[in-house]
């Protein structure tokens, strides 16, 4: 297996999906990394040599932002916003949804299971 960005990537794929196991690299950027390296994109990763799999990981390496690096990131701009208390550091603080989506029904990813009805509450006699 090819270790890149200390994730290991499958060899049985070829080199643009495999790059996108990487946290931070999806289609687009997998093909403009693998240009950018002069590998072909549609070449499985165990037929890539030595040389060409470091020149994948050099190009990575100069343009950043993958792996830890934005995680860490990601995550400090979130608690900046918990932080200031805008509405979208709100919403994240309360786990619900961000981006503006309706909770009156739906959401039940963000807000989790259905809470039951209450256990020990009689209902009305006649």
């Amino acid at each position: 297996m090819a270790r890149i960005a200390g994730v290991d990537l499958p060899r049985n794929k070829q080199a643009r999906i495999a790059l996108t196991y990487v946290y931070g690299i999806g289609d687009s950027r997998a093909l403009k990394i693998l240009a950018a390296a002069n590998v072909d994109a549609f070449k499985k990763l165990q037929d890539l040599g030595e040389d060409e799999v470091n020149r994948i990981r050099q190009v990575i390496e100069s343009e950043g932002g993958v792996e830890g690096d934005l995680r860490k990131d990601i995550s400090l701009h979130i608690k900046r916003l918990m932080e200031i208390q805008s509405y979208r550091g709100l919403r994240h603080r309360r786990n619900l949804p961000v981006r503006g989506q309706r909770t009156h029904t739906n959401a039940r990813t963000r807000k989790g299971p259905r809470r039951g009805t209450v256990a020990g509450k009689k209902k009305a006699t006649k």
